[in-house]
């Protein structure tokens, strides 16, 4: 099982496009195969941390995820709502 955790910082007075562009993401990202779940969560102290969860069930399944016609489409359209660089990590789990 692989687990992503992507962490990002959006300028304030864009948080409200970034989530509906996120949205669509999340939309459809649950649809693939291999997605066991995926999430999207704002901080509750900063509203401008917004962090999305994914659990897909092997590297292959994130692969197809990451060449899917919506990820290829939408992730670089969000770049434009951050206001500093985010942090994205992978975890297997043990």
């Amino acid at each position: 099982m692989i687990k992503v955790v992507a962490k990002h910082f959006i300028e304030e007075s864009r948080i409200n496009d970034f989530l509906e562009n996120a949205a669509e993401l999340v939309e459809a990202s649950l649809k693939e195969d291999g997605c066991i779940s995926y999430g999207l969560y704002q901080d509750v102290n900063d509203s401008r941390v917004v962090t999305i969860i994914e659990e897909w069930e092997d590297m292959d399944s994130l692969g197809d995820h990451m060449a899917s016609e919506h990820f290829k489409r939408i992730v670089p359209s969000l770049n434009e709502f951050y206001e500093k660089e985010g942090e994205i990590n992978v975890y297997r789990k043990i």
